[in-house]
């Protein structure tokens, strides 16, 4: 019976040793997750204002094409 206890025992201990994890990893895993989105966020607002620069320039050639076509030819 006393090996019957004792497994039952260690096996517990086992099993709350391997779910318990190290608190720095999920902190440092916490950290690392804020930075990737922080980085993330920087690349999306740069590709944000990239595209609205040349969507600016695209109509400012369009603008100018209109305007060469329109004017009247003498």
């Amino acid at each position: 019976m006393k090996k019957v206890f004792f497994s039952a025992v260690l096996a517990g201990v086992v099993a709350l040793a391997s779910c318990g994890g190290n608190h720095e990893d999920k902190t440092k895993a916490a950290a690392d997750s804020a930075r990737v989105a922080d980085s993330l966020a920087a690349v999306a607002a740069q590709a944000a204002a990239d595209s609205a620069a040349a969507a600016a320039a695209a109509m400012d050639t369009t603008k100018k094409d209109t305007a060469a076509t329109a004017a009247p030819a003498k």
